[in-house]
């Protein structure tokens, strides 16, 4: 009896013993499955928000491009000397046929949540048609003389910018002042009189060179994603430089850069 007692206790202890084996084991097991459905769930949630917060209002850089139309100043309000005014005495054209498209890319950077600087690349091209005002023309058939006036340039630009709202507003205007390295050509292409003796040629005359001109920016874009901006600005830039005057073919001095710039714009910040 004595000998059967302790056995049977044994192997009770034993059954116990295996039992909290088991549970032991399905309690851990449970925990195991648990936190792997905790991770599951809450690790894309913490991706996202990693990637929300590089991507978004935080960052400090972005890429854009721009198209808009350069305006150049009228007749009214270019530099004495220009060489498209004194060029209306004897064509026949306007000024306002040297208005043209033009487009660039520029790269931001932000300093301060109210400051930026930026360096951009613009191109702007116009042909404007011209012939000599009547009563000349080519007295062989009656035709017009014609020419090509055509106006170039390739502004290099760097800029600060100030966002008195702040670059992370859901509106973001902007003022900016800056400088721009203007890369310009000029020329005429076509038939001239040579009034010495009424003779016709043909001819083309060219100019190029590089001014540096203070340029003033403004404008307003708006977040239309976590990484992309869509806006409007407008620039304007003052300069005229040298083109040669009558010893280079050119009826008078100077030429005349300076105007505004509109252009729309969008872009991605990383």
């Amino acid at each position: 009896m004595f000998g059967i007692l302790p056995a049977r206790i044994a192997a009770s202890g034993l059954q116990w013993a295996g039992a909290g084996v088991d549970i032991m084991r399905t309690g851990f097991l449970r925990g195991v499955f648990g936190a792997a459905v905790a991770v599951t769930v809450l690790l894309p949630a913490a991706a996202q928000a990693q990637i929300t917060r590089v991507s978004g209002s935080d960052t400090r850089q972005s890429f854009g491009v721009n198209l808009g139309a350069f305006l150049p100043n009228g007749e009214d309000s270019r530099v004495d000397n220009d060489v498209l005014v004194t060029n209306l005495n004897s064509l026949l054209f306007d000024i306002d046929d040297f208005k043209g498209f033009s487009f660039g890319a520029e790269y931001l950077f932000g300093v301060t949540k109210y400051i930026e600087v930026g360096g951009d690349l613009s191109y702007y091209q116009k042909t404007a048609p011209s012939i000599y005002r009547p009563p000349l023309f080519d007295e062989s058939d009656g035709s017009d003389i014609e020419q090509d006036l055509k106006l170039k340039i390739v502004p290099v630009t760097a800029s600060v910018r100030f966002l008195p709202l702040g670059r992370d507003g859901a509106v973001q205007p902007y003022i900016g002042i800056g400088a721009s390295l203007l890369n310009w050509r000029y020329s005429e292409t076509g038939e001239f009189v040579d009034f010495s003796d009424n003779t016709i040629f043909r001819e083309s005359y060219v100019v190029s060179g590089h001014k540096i001109a203070p340029v003033v920016i403004g404008g307003v874009r708006f977040p239309v994603a976590d990484v992309w901006t869509v806006g409007g600005e407008f620039r304007w830039q003052d300069a005229s430089d040298d083109t040669g005057g009558r010893a280079a073919g050119f009826l008078d001095d100077k030429i005349d850069l300076g105007g505004w710039t509109w252009n729309f714009n969008v872009h991605i910040r990383f």
